[in-house]
């Protein structure tokens, strides 16, 4: 029995009256095949002192690399910049005007498109492409283009692709290309490695592989890691991943400056822009609620003109992430009514477009060296097989842990007007992720939190907007504020069949059960699975390992995600650590859809800020069980016969106790204890200390307001819109240089190839000196565009070398 565990086969003892025996299944819990398992993963089984350490996902087993999704701005007047251009122009506008004449449609189309169009007081368009003059490129970016736009890269025969028209077009008289921001970055790299003097085969290198890693999200920028990096002690665990993230978005910044000035955007009047941002923006939405979801995927869904082979079929699929989830969105008012919450045929009809793609956040990925180097052995006798049963449970298990990060390192801070408060618009996609017991009862704690009471009693809207706005003011009803609405508004986990479980541990469970969503019109076989903590099988990834996707924004990358990214590397090895020692058993957290939604309801209601849940007083999970005994402030509920009640607070704070016994020797192999009282910290502390406390104080700061309910819901969201545009961009980039000139310390400077190109690069100026020296016109945005390519060339030579390091220590 490993050191510290307290949940052993047989325990004796009770909860709540029931009986916390574990029964053990045959197959694959038995101890034989556990046997079998520890033999193969080289598990320290006599050591006590380094047993932590042969553990996956341990000291230094783990590898990681993060996905960045981002918000893109650009600022102009309506008849410069392309958004608005591209509307006006459009068959869809010609059309609307030509029924508004013909008496088919209402004048009210076109005055609330118009309104959008003209009242942008801040000449802020989100999302919208870029175009310039073709003649700026350098003769390499204008290679690098020409290449993207082959039908299929690996085939160069495959000719052009077949939208071209929409890339390269003709404006004021000249050939000019327009291209989303996502690409403007590819193309602003490019530019700057060729053309301007000869550029050394180290920065040609790490800005070509580089350029592979500029993405896009449906709709935003998706920038992932140039390399993993190796979690280690040395290297403080999850900082090694946030100094590698925060130097990506420096080089962004940087990209984008250059572009600005080499592609003259600035003087055809359009600013470009990128920051963290977790929400679609507001004004995107109001948009989205006033044209056709045709209309919204051409003006918004991205073309995938980089990263992809054949980016067209990639566009396409695209659309049809945007048509599921639209649909789905419509069949989950279905669920609502069928759960009781909606009582009459009184709704307010979701948009046909739906809007939750355009959010914005960040993936922490951590593989295990050890066992993707087993898989790569086909006489390890480690197999795939062994990879899902493990990797099942251990995202079961996971599962239970994960209302730990809510808040305390990211968030997504939004304040609900009271007209928000339609269920169906209120749950999202809470209808398709919890069953009908637990979504009635968030639902119902959720208006009790929420400023709509009136006379003792929740009052919910009504329908029609003005009626509703009427209430709102005379009868005081505010809404409410959420800690990370990012992760109620979008489609983060999927909830299982009774048929078809996601996580019980047998291959191809994930295409049984997309079929079985396909099905009742939910999902589509061909998406992507939805979870919050999900396995990348080596299979499919050339590794093995698990992917975060439950973060929204961090106020602080070195800090915020550092942490994060470390506690997520000590849960994973926890779970491995139960599993391998016998602990836990699929058997344990049976696969039953209401169970499911019995451990998620807790995520989701520390995202809405929910002090309370209920569980079942006998649940079969007895995983949960092990948790609520160390809980304190339980009780008998007077309202669900059956059911106890606990607060989230109290629940978070017994998993923090669990996580220091069972994982004293992992916290004290992988150097943790700086990270765990961080940790305890933010979760002791919320007001001071939490990542959702810090971000609403920034918001808050600008508008000299105490609280988010003493703002109005606009004005308090586009508050929160403007500091990250703005504060906490600003804030980020000065990250970055902190990362930048920290690595630049650790160069090796005896390698004659890395002292001679920064010689070259920086023409013999220090590192530090060169970093402070521009520090202010860089956060002014007032760098010439040698100053730039040379920054831009620094960060490459950093990133360069820290691949050659995890080249070099990456041998298993």
């Amino acid at each position: 029995m490993l050191h510290g565990a307290c949940l052993k086969i047989g325990i004796k003892g009770e909860y709540m009256g029931i009986p916390l025996r574990i029964k053990r299944t045959p197959e694959k819990g038995t101890k034989e095949y556990l046997s079998r398992l520890r033999n193969i993963l080289d598990i320290e089984t006599k050591n006590e002192s380094t047993r932590a350490e042969s553990l996956p996902f341990s000291l230094d087993d783990t590898t990681s690399g993060a996905e960045n999704e981002l918000q893109t701005t650009v600022a102009g007047s309506k008849d410069q910049v392309d958004l608005p251009i591209s509307i006006l122009t459009s068959s869809y506008y010609r059309n609307m005007l030509r029924r508004i004449n013909a008496g088919d449609a209402p004048k009210k189309l076109l005055n609330d498109l118009m309104e959008y169009i003209d009242d942008n007081t801040e000449g802020v368009w989100e999302n919208s492409w870029v175009w310039f003059p073709r003649r700026f490129l350098s003769v390499n970016a204008n290679q690098i283009f020409l290449s993207d736009l082959h039908a299929d890269k690996n085939e160069t025969r495959s000719g052009r692709r077949s939208d071209i028209e929409h890339f390269i077009i003709r404006r004021a008289s000249e050939e000019c290309l327009r291209i989303p921001v996502s690409y403007l970055l590819k193309l602003a790299l490019a530019d700057a490695l060729g053309g301007y003097g000869s550029t050394d085969p180290i920065i040609l290198k790490a800005g070509n592989e580089a350029m592979g890693h500029f993405l896009n999200d449906n709709t935003s920028p998706e920038i992932s890691s140039f390399h993993p990096v190796i979690l280690s002690r040395q290297a403080g665990t999850g900082r090694a991943i946030a100094f590698e993230t925060a130097k990506r978005f420096l080089l962004v910044q940087a990209l984008l400056q250059y572009a600005n000035r080499k592609f003259r955007l600035s003087k055809l009047g359009q600013k470009v822009m990128t920051y963290f941002s977790p929400h679609p923006p507001l004004r995107q939405k109001h948009l989205n609620d006033i044209i056709s979801d045709s209309f919204y995927r051409e003006l918004f869904m991205n073309p995938c003109l980089s990263g992809w082979n054949r980016g067209e079929d990639k566009y396409r699929y695209m659309h049809l992430c945007h048509q599921v989830l639209s649909r789905s969105q419509l069949n989950a008012v279905l669920k609502l009514k069928d759960s009781g919450i909606i009582s009459n045929n009184l709704v307010v009809l979701p948009s046909i477009s739906n809007i939750s793609l355009a959010n914005n956040g960040t993936h922490i990925t951590t593989g295990s060296r050890k066992i993707t180097k087993l898989l790569g052995d086909k006489s390890s006798g480690f197999t795939g097989t062994d990879e899902k049963y493990l990797g099942d449970l251990v995202i079961k298990l996971m599962e239970h842990f994960l209302p730990l990060f809510v808040g305390t390192y990211s968030a997504a801070p939004y304040r609900m007007a009271f007209t928000d408060f339609h269920p169906e618009k209120a749950l999202g996609f809470l209808p398709h992720q919890l069953d009908y017991t637990h979504l009635r009862m968030l639902w119902r704690r959720w208006k009790k939190k929420a400023d709509i009471d009136f006379l003792g009693s929740p009052v919910t809207p009504f329908g029609p907007p003005w009626i509703d706005k009427l209430l709102s003011s005379m009868l005081g009803l505010k809404g409410d504020f959420v800690l990370d609405y990012r992760l109620i508004d979008y489609f983060v986990s999927l909830l299982s069949t009774d048929e078809s479980p996601a996580l019980d541990g047998t291959p191809g469970n994930s295409q049984r059960l997309k079929k079985d969503l396909a099905h009742l019109g939910i999902f589509h076989e061909d998406m992507s699975v939805y979870l919050l903590y999900k396995l990348r099988e080596y299979e499919a990834m050339g590794f093995s390992g698990f992917e975060g996707r439950y973060y929204s924004l961090f106020e602080s990358i070195l800090d915020d995600m550092g942490g994060a990214a470390s506690l997520q590397t000590l849960l994973t090895a926890l779970a491995y650590k139960y599993i391998l020692s016998g602990l836990v058993t699929h058997a344990d957290i049976p696969d039953d859809p209401s169970l499911e939604s019995e451990r998620r309801q807790v995520f989701f209601g520390a995202a809405i800020g929910i002090p309370t849940f209920f569980v079942k007083k006998d649940t079969k999970n007895l995983f949960l069980r092990k948790i609520l005994a160390r809980t304190e402030r339980t009780r008998q509920s007077r309202r669900y016969s059956g059911y106890v009640r606990i607060y989230n607070t109290e629940y978070r704070k017994a998993l923090l106790r669990i996580i220091k016994e069972d994982a004293s020797d992992l916290i004290e192999a992988m150097g943790l204890e700086d990270v765990m009282k961080d940790f305890e910290n933010r979760l002791n502390r919320p007001d001071m200390c939490s990542s959702a406390s810090r971000i609403t104080t920034g918001i808050l700061q600008g508008n000299g307001k105490l609280s988010p309910m003493d703002m109005d819901a606009d004005e308090f969201n586009q508050a929160a819109e403007s500091f990250y545009r703005d504060t906490l961009r600003k804030r980020h980039m000065l990250e970055g240089l902190i990362a930048l000139k920290e690595e630049c310390r650790t160069l090796d400077l005896d390698n004659d190839d890395c002292r001679h190109v920064l010689m070259v690069i920086l023409d013999r100026c220090p590192p530090d000196d060169f970093i402070a020296s521009i520090k202010d016109s860089l956060m002014n945005e007032e760098l010439s565009e040698e100053e730039l390519r040379r920054l831009i060339k620094l960060i490459l030579v950093t990133v360069e070398m820290d691949r050659r390091n995890f080249d070099d220590s990456s041998v298993c």
